[in-house]
């Protein structure tokens, strides 16, 4: 794994760790900082997206998706109980893939942004 990222982005997965290798492998330096800078305040946490699913189960359904900016799911979730309990069930087995995929979108946003800012 790159030190470089375990330095800058911490608390991260070994699969999001091998994301952000591939991400960011042409980058400098200074532009990885800016990059590190700007997916450290994107990236959510994959406990948290685990404790808020579970939280779903007890108080309200879809919590977990709206954190991860997936407002129709979450409404969906909230108006079926979270479609009657399995779909919670089941993002709590999956509760990783969420987030990766979250934390992917939020990687592509943060690589673009470093981006427009070299270009400028």
């Amino acid at each position: 794994m790159n030190q470089r990222i375990l330095n800058l982005v911490p608390d991260i997965t070994q699969e999001e760790a091998l994301m952000l290798e591939n991400f960011t492998a042409e980058l400098s330096d200074d532009q990885f900082r800016t990059f590190a800078s700007i997916y450290n305040s994107r990236r959510k946490n994959p406990d948290t997206i685990l404790l808020l699913t579970l939280l779903g189960l007890v108080v309200i359904a879809g919590v977990h998706r709206f954190f991860l900016n997936q407002i129709g799911m979450g409404i969906l979730y909230v108006f079926t109980a979270g479609l009657c309990f399995i779909g919670t069930i089941v993002d709590a087995v999956n509760y990783k893939k969420l987030t990766l995929e979250f934390n992917t979108a939020m990687a592509n946003e943060a690589l673009q942004m470093t981006r427009s800012v070299r270009n400028n």
